[in-house]
Parts: structure tokens; sequence; C-alpha cells
């Protein structure tokens, strides 16, 4: 668990399917983040309990972002390998423009480097420059 000034950082709670399948849903952050398209409700149950076994397990980062408890984003691996790690974010589109990506994405950076990632990479969307605009001010 990271712990920062207004967020927590952590492994997903079976309580937190419904705000898992809101983001998912969102066509907001479907634009920015490659996200299945899902058929049905149970397909997007289905995908939240695989991410929420990745979030208890060693071999992924995949964490939960909370405002106050209330999971507002995640953050997770695209790739691992060796030492070097890529990851992608979200944070849901009524809390943008507030700092949160920003708070986040720099605890992660330390947290990736203390468990051994040497090489830690951050790609979004060329269209997404709000996301580059955070990278930067996290020194990527």
């Amino acid at each position: 668990m990271i712990k920062t000034s207004r967020l927590m950082i952590q492994p997903y709670d079976i309580l937190d399917k419904n705000s898992m399948i809101e983001l998912l849903k969102n066509p907001i952050i479907k634009q920015n983040y490659v996200i299945p398209d899902f058929s049905s409700t149970k397909e997007c149950e289905e995908y939240f309990l695989k991410l929420l076994r990745y979030s208890h397990s060693l071999k992924h980062y995949e964490r939960g972002i909370y405002l106050n408890q209330h999971l507002i984003g995640f953050v997770n691996d695209v790739y691992i390998e060796n030492k070097k790690i890529e990851i992608g974010y979200v944070i849901h589109p009524e809390y943008h423009q507030q700092g949160y990506a920003t708070e986040m994405l720099e605890a992660v950076i330390i947290d990736l480097f203390n468990n051994g990632y040497e090489e830690i990479i951050c790609c979004a969307f060329e269209t997404n420059k709000a996301s580059f605009r955070v990278m930067e001010k996290c020194h990527m």
C-alpha cells in the first residue's frame, strides 16, 4: 500500500467491483486507454475479478487509486521484462485536473524503484496531452 497526502494506492477489494465497472465502461476513459469492449456486464465483472487477482499477485503491478476510500482510478503494468516495467494509468474524468494523476505517478515511480525496477516507462496516446503533462511533471 502507498499513501500520499490525498490518495491510497493499493490492491483492489471485491467491494470495488461497481466502481471498477464504471471506470471500464466510461467512454472518455476508453478514448485514452486500451480497454476491451464488453458485450455484457458479466464479461466486465469477470474482467474485474481477473484484475482483482492481479492486484494481489506478485507477478503483476495492478493497483487501485483511492480518494477517501473510493476507487477513482487504477495503475497497472503493461509489460514487465527483467527490471524494466511499462505502466499505464486511469483517473476517472470527474477527478481530472486536480493533480491526482501526478501525485499517484510520483508515488508509484518511487515504489517501483524501491521494488527493484531500474527502468520505468509510461506511454499515452498522442491525443492525450494531459497525460504527457503528468509524465513531464514526473520527469519522464
